[in-house]
């Protein structure tokens, strides 16, 4: 029986090899339950599911305190060192149909540094993975979490000015997705305001959507 006072969020991972996947996977759940480390190949080689404790006092509906657990979905970089694209594509799309079958996906997260040019042929593999795996509706369902966004600081800017002179890529990506996008600072900021942050912004998002999902068959 659905429990009224608490909402599950389900979300996934998508995005290139060290992009920060499963590091980004870790401040959503605020646990080390993805191994992330750097290393000059891929890393995560499957895709595996962590659960957030819950957490209270974050949102109210209907006058009561409503308590939120996240469900996250980290996937293998694409393209991959070691994978084919068509092993990662099936393993991803056997994971969603798994885990989010019949409860449904809030939001697909492209995990994108933004130390990194977005252009180039490789930095659509993953969107093209995400419109291959979520279908027509993947507009509504796609953010992007930029990562590494302290380095946008350090080389004097600021998110707008950055975004302003992202590449013609991005930017038509960003248009596409209704500019859902936010980013993730390591650096001045306790991992608790990290991951309320992003948390906060996400659930802005799905609250957009209407708290609708996409169930997968």
């Amino acid at each position: 029986m659905t429990d009224p006072n608490k909402i599950i969020i389900n979300l996934a991972l998508f995005g290139m090899t060290q992009s920060g996947k499963s590091s980004a996977g870790n401040i959503l759940l605020g646990s080390t339950d993805f191994h992330s480390i750097f290393a000059p190949c891929s890393v995560t080689t499957c895709c595996s599911l962590g659960r957030s404790c819950h957490l209270h006092s974050f949102m109210r509906r209907a006058g009561r305190e409503v308590a939120l657990q996240f469900q996250v979905l980290d996937t293998p970089g694409y393209p991959h060192s070691r994978l084919s694209n068509e092993h990662v594509k099936r393993e991803v799309k056997e994971a969603l149909t798994h885990h989010f079958g019949q409860e449904g996906l809030n939001l697909a997260l492209l995990v994108q540094r933004a130390d990194v040019p977005f252009c180039g042929k490789e930095v659509t593999y993953p969107v093209q993975m995400i419109q291959e795996l979520l279908g027509h509706a993947w507009m509504n369902y796609t953010a992007i979490l930029f990562t590494h966004a302290e380095k946008i600081e350090e080389a004097g800017l600021n998110e707008d000015k950055y975004l302003h002179e992202a590449s013609d890529i991005l930017i038509t990506l960003l248009n596409s997705i209704q500019h859902k996008y936010v980013f993730h600072y390591k650096k001045g900021k306790s991992l608790y305001e990290q991951r309320m942050k992003i948390l906060e912004r996400i659930m802005e998002f799905i609250k957009e959507n209407g708290y609708q999902v996409l169930t997968f068959k």
